[in-house]
């Protein structure tokens, strides 16, 4: 458990919140009731959230979901991209609204900082988890994790396509996140939302991803998790992450879409919002 620091100030601005590092996090604060709080994955904001954020609030729930630091409108400090922080930024946001019975939800990147932050502050405020298409427990290949992914990999991900063309890169790759009905207009909007994002936001939290292990923290988490993933998941095979956590956690349920890819909660949205909204009605 971690030093979780002073309650912050209230924001100083409608519709920001200010971390104790100085850095201004936009949020979205949609409809009344239960807390339900959304993460975004690496290189989304919170607009990825809407349609689940106008159906939850029409059913009776307050939806909050924030931009991460680098990230669509929150600051760029150019530093603070690791999960520790990333997870005292969520801390930052749910004290500062002082928000209790939480359930968070969580995004392929974003899954890591929920588990961070439970390892990191506990689960005072936080009533249920969500993790969708999660990057959990570790990627990379290591003595000890022989199934993962050859960390030369991502390294030449990100010489060859961050640092060079990251919206050819976007271009090339929106159709293995998408479906193949997916309409063009849907897929540009997801593309608008990456290219939003700050490169230094990208290049580090794409290293922190790829480099961290949860393995030991998913073992102490308790509260009911939910676990939903794509069997055609290309971003987070589900043979390595959705799997390998589900059988970590204590208290996890994994249910698996057949053919869905990684941006699951967009191609197969109806389905989604119907197994969210009965999770969180349970």
């Amino acid at each position: 458990m971690s030093m979780a620091s002073t309650i912050p100030a209230a924001p100083d601005q409608p519709g920001f919140i200010r971390t104790e590092d100085g850095v201004a996090l936009f949020y979205r604060d949609w409809g009344l009731g239960k807390p339900v709080v959304f993460l975004s994955s690496w290189s989304l904001n919170s607009d990825s959230w809407a349609y689940q954020m106008l159906a939850l609030a029409e059913r009776g729930y307050r939806c909050i979901a924030y931009d991460r630091r680098g990230h669509g409108r929150s600051s760029d400090p150019g530093t603070g991209f690791d999960f520790d922080r990333l997870a005292d930024d969520l801390a930052t946001l749910l004290d500062t609204l002082d928000l209790n019975g939480v359930t968070l939800v969580g995004h392929s990147m974003s899954c890591g900082e929920i588990v961070r932050y439970l390892s990191r502050h506990g689960d005072r405020r936080v009533s249920r988890t969500v993790l969708v298409g999660t990057v959990t427990p570790t990627l990379s290949r290591t003595d000890d994790n022989p199934d993962g992914i050859d960390p030369a990999v991502f390294e030449t991900f990100r010489s060859n396509c961050l640092l060079q063309d990251f919206p050819k890169w976007l271009e090339d790759n929106i159709r293995p996140f998408m479906a193949a009905d997916s309409s063009p207009g849907m897929m540009a909007w997801v593309k608008s939302m990456a290219l939003q994002a700050s490169l230094k936001a990208l290049l580090d939290c794409h290293r922190a991803t790829t480099s961290t292990d949860f393995r030991r923290e998913l073992q102490d988490i308790t509260v009911p998790t939910l676990l939903i993933h794509g069997d055609l998941d290309v971003s987070s095979p589900l043979a390595i992450t959705g799997m390998t956590t589900a059988e970590l956690m204590a208290n996890a349920t994994l249910t698996v879409y057949e053919g869905a890819p990684h941006g699951l909660f967009l191609t197969h949205m109806d389905r989604f919002n119907r197994d969210l909204l009965t999770f969180l009605d349970g």
